[in-house]
C-alpha cells in the first residue's frame, strides 16, 4: 500500500459513492492499480469498529477499506446487521453498484444491542465494471469459450470484493434489538452525518 509520499500537499479524501465503486473497487476487483493507493484491504471479522484506528485508512471521522464479502459479518465483540434497503450506485446514469448500510451490533446474533457504529458496503453491479470500456472479440470457437471462462472467473472475483465506509453516528446511545419503534429512528441523522473530513490517517504498516 502506498505511503503518506504518493498523497499531494494538503491531500483531503473526500470520496463519493460513485468514486468509491469506480476509482477504486472496480479497479481493485480487475487487479487494476489504485491511484492513489492508500485503502488497505481488512479483514472484517477480525476487527471490531473502534478497532480500525491504525487499521483502515482514516479520513476524518470515517474509516474505509477493502474487504471480501461474506453472508456472516460476525467480529470478537459483535456483528454487523443490515438496515434499510439496499441503494443503487449510478455513473453517467448507468448502474454500477449497491450500497449496503448496516449497524454494529454488540453481543449475539439477533439477541445484541445496537451501537452508534454505522457501514456502508460497496458492491460492484453485476459482477463488475468495465474499467477500460473496451472489449474484444474472438476469431475461434475455442478463443471464445477460453473467454467465456475467463469472463465467469472475473466476475466470480468481482462479486468478492467490497468497500466499506465505517463511521460513528452522533445519535444517541445504544439501544436493545428488541426495543419496537426504534430500529430506522436514527438513520435520517445517520446518512446527513458524512461532513467531516478534517484530516487523512494512513494505516500502520
Amino acid at each position: 500500500m502506498g505511503g503518506a509520499t504518493n498523497l499531494p500537499p494538503g491531500f483531503h479524501f473526500f470520496p463519493s459513492d460513485e468514486d468509491l465503486v469506480i476509482h477504486f473497487l472496480s479497479r481493485k476487483a480487475a487487479n487494476l492499480p489504485c491511484r492513489p493507493d492508500i485503502i488497505p484491504t481488512v479483514l472484517l471479522q477480525h476487527y471490531s469498529p473502534w478497532e480500525l484506528n491504525g487499521t483502515a485508512l482514516q479520513a476524518g471521522n470515517q474509516w474505509y477499506f477493502f474487504s471480501h464479502a461474506a453472508q456472516s459479518r460476525i467480529s470478537p465483540n459483535g456483528y454487523w446487521s443490515p438496515i434499510g434497503a439496499d441503494e443503487t450506485v449510478t455513473s453517467s446514469g448507468c448502474v454500477v453498484g449497491l450500497k449496503k448500510t448496516l449497524i454494529f451490533c454488540t453481543g449475539e446474533p439477533s439477541k445484541g444491542f445496537k451501537t452508534n457504529w454505522i457501514m456502508h458496503e460497496y458492491h460492484l453491479q453485476d459482477g463488475g465494471y468495465n474499467v477500460s470500456g473496451s472489449s474484444t472479440s474472438s476469431s475461434s470457437s475455442s478463443s471464445s469459450r477460453k473467454s467465456q471462462r475467463k469472463r465467469v472467473h472475473s466476475s466470480t472475483e468481482s462479486n468478492n470484493w467490497v468497500i466499506c465506509r465505517v463511521f460513528e453516528s452522533s445519535c444517541g446511545s445504544q439501544v436493545s434489538f428488541h426495543d419496537e419503534g426504534t430500529e430506522l429512528s436514527c438513520l435520517d441523522e445517520v446518512f446527513l452525518s458524512l461532513d467531516d473530513y478534517d484530516e487523512v490517517s494512513l494505516p500502520n504498516n
